[in-house]
């Protein structure tokens, strides 16, 4: 079993404790491991993307790990400090000098200054993953349910409310996924690593 860092936004790690996300989808860097299998596949129409061939690539070249394997969240975080405190007795009830504060959890909206989650170190971490299955799909492919479980939901978005109507959770995982990679990003309907998981270890909003 072997840990990994994955990085998530605000947002999602939201999600994450909320038990909503129990699904991440990333973009294969290289597709050619993809056309290899498609190629040795023959594309014939009754090949799918569990082809023994083709999984045995996704068990064996994802970067986030294989079933079994953790990954280890890393999120907008900050340190406090202990000049913050307001109070003048102690022990006061206030954390530790030093303790990490996460925006998922504790954003006030007072300006503080949180740090970007790649600068996560292992320590400060408080969600593990433990991967519980691995696909390869184009990310068009994703049905309702899916982005449920990548933590999207029926919902309202801005653009959506000034016409008046809601949308649904595909829609606003498609949005969300042009605003991170750009529109024409879907369009081209790239192959994604479709990781899934459960928590081990946190989940404490």
């Amino acid at each position: 079993m072997i840990e990994r860092p994955i990085l998530f936004n605000t947002a999602m790690v939201q999600a994450i404790l909320s038990g909503q996300k129990t699904q991440t989808r990333r973009v294969v860097k290289n597709e050619l491991i993809i056309d290899q299998a498609e190629f040795e596949c023959g594309n014939r129409p009754n090949v799918t993307l569990s082809e023994p061939n083709l999984q045995y690539r996704v068990d064996n070249w994802c970067p986030y790990g294989q079933i079994g394997d953790r990954l280890w969240v890393r999120e907008t975080f900050r340190l406090y400090d202990s000049d913050e405190c307001p109070h003048a007795d102690f022990p006061c009830g206030c954390p530790r000098h030093g303790t990490p504060l996460y925006k998922a959890s504790h954003d006030c909206g007072d300006g503080e200054k949180w740090k970007p989650s790649i600068h996560m170190p292992r320590w400060a971490s408080r969600i593990l993953l433990e991967i519980t299955n691995i696909r390869v799909e184009r990310v068009q492919d994703i049905t309702t349910e899916d982005a449920k479980a990548e933590g999207f939901d029926y919902s309202t978005h801005p653009s959506a409310i000034q016409m008046g109507y809601a949308i649904g959770a595909k829609t606003n995982f498609r949005i969300t996924w042009e605003q991170i990679y750009g529109q024409n990003e879907w369009n081209k309907n790239p192959w994604v690593w479709v990781v899934e998981f459960k928590v081990v270890q946190g989940g404490a909003v």
